[in-house]
């Protein structure tokens, strides 16, 4: 079937998802994730509906932030959902995040103790959940610290990191974040990029999420190809708005062309809102990816 006839005729489904209609499942290209409550008025507040509707429309993973805040029994059953649906478990956070405190680069002890723990009970989840990705953000800058001391703290503590992760072929994936949020230590690409190599294990890679580095500094495609050899998955959201592909300024068909090309294999997290309310704003994220996809 045509693309254009597809988009309008897949949409007449969805939100039949429980009575004897059948949604058309679109044929993705890349490993689209969403997170829960991108598409609740279609499937509920039942996060195993929102993982089968996912399935049933085609998105290929699950992006959830949160997991580590799950009670073990309903880690289990999303873990059985997706494996039901064969969807890949996407990033999820490794520890507690600091948004106003210096937590890796002060390099102070009670810190450091923290997050190694915290990475030790991410194991434990990750295996829960058939889990890769663990997301970190190692904080705010240190005033009192010049940044080099901050970056060698921070070096230091994720070798000791990757010691725990690498035997379990787990990643830990560094996002840079952007300076919405003021003082973080981590904010670009190339920073990230200085990191991993610094630490150089497989367990220490680069999250990019394309909205905070649209923010932060631009030139997508350009950083995209310079950090390929450390990025391990991407998150997406427009700017401005942080919302769906096509509702902000970036080229989302010609990023998912070229790491397509690239052969990327990972996730790409849908990490934004919805910028219609209801069923309505549903669908239109749905349009949006198979816009996006079609290249």
């Amino acid at each position: 079937m045509e693309r254009r006839n597809f988009i309008k005729q897949s949409f007449l489904g969805i939100g039949a998802v429980s009575s004897s209609m059948k949604v058309e499942k679109a044929q993705f290209k890349l490993n689209y994730s969403p997170k829960f409550g991108t598409f609740k008025h279609h499937a509920g507040e039942d996060f195993l509906k929102q993982i089968s509707f996912m399935a049933e429309v085609g998105f290929k993973g699950l992006t959830d932030d949160g997991m580590r805040n799950r009670t073990p029994e309903l880690q289990k059953k999303i873990a059985e959902q997706l494996q039901k649906h064969d969807m890949l478990m996407g990033v999820m956070a490794a520890h507690k995040y600091y948004w106003s405190e210096p937590c890796l680069p002060s390099g102070k002890e009670n810190y450091r103790t923290e997050f190694l723990e915290h990475i030790k009970n991410s194991v434990e989840i990750a295996k829960r959940v058939n889990g890769k990705w663990l997301v970190v953000m190692p904080g705010t800058i240190d005033g009192r610290l010049d940044m080099g001391y901050q970056t060698s703290n921070v070096i230091e503590v994720l070798k000791r990191a990757c010691d725990i992760l690498e035997p379990h072929g787990l990643t830990m994936v560094l996002e840079p974040v952007n300076r919405e949020i003021p003082n973080l230590f981590l904010t670009t690409i190339n920073q990230a990029y200085s990191i991993c190599k610094a630490v150089d294990s497989p367990s220490c890679k680069i999250m990019n999420d394309l909205y905070h580095q649209q923010i932060t500094e631009g030139n997508l495609l350009f950083n995209i190809e310079k950090a390929w050899d450390e990025i391990a998955c991407f998150q997406v959201a427009d700017n401005p708005g942080r919302m769906e592909p096509f509702t902000g300024e970036i080229n989302f068909t010609n990023i998912f062309k070229r790491i397509h090309a690239k052969g990327y294999k990972g996730v790409i997290g849908m990490e934004h809102g919805n910028s219609i309310d209801g069923k309505a704003g549903e669908k239109a994220i749905i349009d949006a990816y198979l816009r996006a996809d079609n290249f």
